[in-house]
């Protein structure tokens, strides 16, 4: 099984953290959709005969296009591709776009699973990030969505950021566990380069996010999910049971997806393509039927870190099998290394021999993976 993604590049407004490719201009909206029609033709080879699973339209903002776009891309895709007939369908959406009208027309199209964009409920916070929907809307986004029959449907909120007192975040994780909706997402504030946020922490004008916060804050969310009954399966994910993302959980046990549109990012196995990040030229390339993208081949080293990388954030962990696979020598390497971090009670093995994270220690995933890597 396999996964396509989506991207769509355009916003109404820019949020002062987010470094994505996107365009606050919808004046080349037709061009692109219709350059992203022929790269999935151009592209319906590269999944070889794998069934398509999931489907993602990520940005920048989906829900900012007309639903008729929605439309002529799935369609393309099942014209180009064998999807399957229980495939998650999954669209970003921003809770200003969020209307019975456009509820209905993604419903019509196939679209069956939401991802909202709420980040927070306090109104000075949604100022502060120059979002593009206002504390009410963020309160009624879901319960819209719910009336119209959306049941798959996850949120995400931002945490860590220096206005944001542990009480609001207590009282935001609050409100999302009491819609009932059945998967969270949660990430920290990380300041981006060249981000409007980046620039006001230069000038002084705001704080620079605080780790031991942010770290806190993590902590606080964790209990609070576990103690509504979801489960934490990945370092920023949690979901009731049965409704874990199927699309993020093929990244992190590296089956191949397909990336469609500018600055989409593509996996098939042995290597990575990105597209160009830009809407311009993307277009004028797939006019001339060429996709403009950049391609690298992923070394052994390079795929053992990756199984490291994506293992320690995910509850699932490294399986041992999958490294065993790129030779004896990676296994006996991952056997060494891990050994401190098993002594240090930071990782542990599960029933199916599996290294696992310990959730305690999933803030500092990453910190953790790199100490495991191996340089080629």
């Amino acid at each position: 099984m396999a996964g396509i993604y989506l991207h769509i590049p355009f916003c109404r407004k820019a949020c002062h953290y987010c470094n994505f490719h996107f365009s606050t201009s919808f004046q080349t909206r037709e061009e692109v959709i219709q350059a992203m029609q022929k790269e999935i033709s151009l592209q319906k080879e590269y999944l070889g005969k794998q069934t398509i699973e999931s489907i993602y339209f990520g940005g920048g903002t989906p829900s900012a296009l007309p639903p008729a776009d929605l439309t002529t891309l799935l369609e393309t895709i099942r014209t180009n591709f064998e999807v399957d007939s229980k495939a998650e369908v999954t669209l970003e959406a921003n809770p200003d776009d969020i209307t019975p009208e456009n509820l209905e027309a993604w419903k019509t199209s196939g679209i069956n699973r939401l991802s909202i964009g709420i980040q927070a409920f306090q109104v000075k916070l949604l100022v502060d990030w120059n979002r593009s929907h206002n504390a009410k809307q963020a309160s009624t986004a879901i319960a819209l969505a719910q009336e119209s029959g959306f049941e798959n449907i996850t949120a995400d909120l931002i945490y860590g950021a220096p206005n944001l007192s542990d009480e609001d975040w207590k009282i935001n994780i609050r409100q999302l566990v009491e819609t009932g909706i059945p998967h969270i997402s949660c990430y920290a504030l990380t300041v981006e380069p060249a981000t409007a946020l980046a620039y006001q922490i230069k000038k002084g004008v705001t704080r620079e996010p605080d780790d031991e916060q942010a770290n806190r804050q993590y902590s606080i969310l964790q209990s609070a999910l576990k103690g509504a009954g979801f489960l934490q399966y990945e370092v920023s994910n949690f979901a009731k049971p049965g409704f874990e993302s199927r699309h993020n959980k093929n990244y992190w046990t590296g089956a191949h997806y397909l990336g469609i549109g500018p600055a989409a990012h593509s996996f098939n196995g042995v290597s990575r393509q990105w597209n160009i990040a830009n809407n311009v030229k993307y277009v004028r390339a797939l006019y001339q039927n060429e996709i403009p993208f950049e391609q690298e081949e992923l070394t052994p080293a390079q795929q053992y870190n990756e199984l490291v990388m994506t293992g320690l954030r995910s509850s699932m962990g490294i399986d041992p099998g999958q490294v065993a696979a790129l030779g004896e020598d990676f296994e006996k390497y991952l056997q060494k290394e891990i050994q401190s971090c098993v002594e240090q009670g930071k990782i542990g093995q599960d029933e199916k021999g599996n290294w696992v994270l310990h959730p305690e220690f999933y803030f500092f995933a990453d910190g953790i993976a790199a100490e495991l890597f191996k340089v080629d």
